[in-house]
């Protein structure tokens, strides 16, 4: 897999997705408290802090699966808010008790800022792939220079 700025780029494709659900109050309501739902808190815990990042501590995931010092230091920010709330609920607590916290906003704002500061950096890298000549699918230029 070709990307500019991170060495691993499939990791990504577990932190962008588990970002954007910590954002999104609804899709939390939605799927996560949907017993017949594969996903659920534990699982977007697991991608951030354990398998593909740690929100705790995310500098060494610069270049790994974080792009900027941006993204690390909101990815920290959202670490920090989901631990205050982890220490009020307890960590053995349901996904219910955890966006019915009174900390679970400030969990959500951090989140749907680093959404953002992501996907804005992962447009940018894709702008810049097609920019250095690799396109999808690999034939679309060919194809193109063709018709014309």
């Amino acid at each position: 897999m070709i990307d500019h700025g991170i060495e691993f780029p499939q990791y990504r494709l577990h932190v962008v997705p588990a970002v954007l659900a910590l954002a999104s109050s609804s899709w939390q309501r939605e799927v996560w408290l949907n017993p017949d739902e594969f996903e659920n808190l534990d699982y977007v815990a697991h991608v951030l802090f354990d398998d593909f990042c740690d929100a705790r501590a995310p500098r060494s995931w610069l270049g790994k699966s974080l792009r900027t010092d941006e993204e690390v230091s909101l990815m920290a920010d959202l670490g920090a808010a989901y631990s205050q709330v982890q220490e009020l609920v307890g960590a053995t607590a349901g996904d219910h008790a955890y966006v019915e916290s009174p900390g679970w906003p400030a969990v959500l704002a951090v989140a749907a800022r680093l959404a953002q500061v992501l996907v804005t950096n992962d447009l940018t890298a894709l702008s810049k792939l097609h920019d250095a000549g690799h396109h999808w699918p690999p034939s679309t230029e060919s194809a193109m220079s063709e018709s014309s």
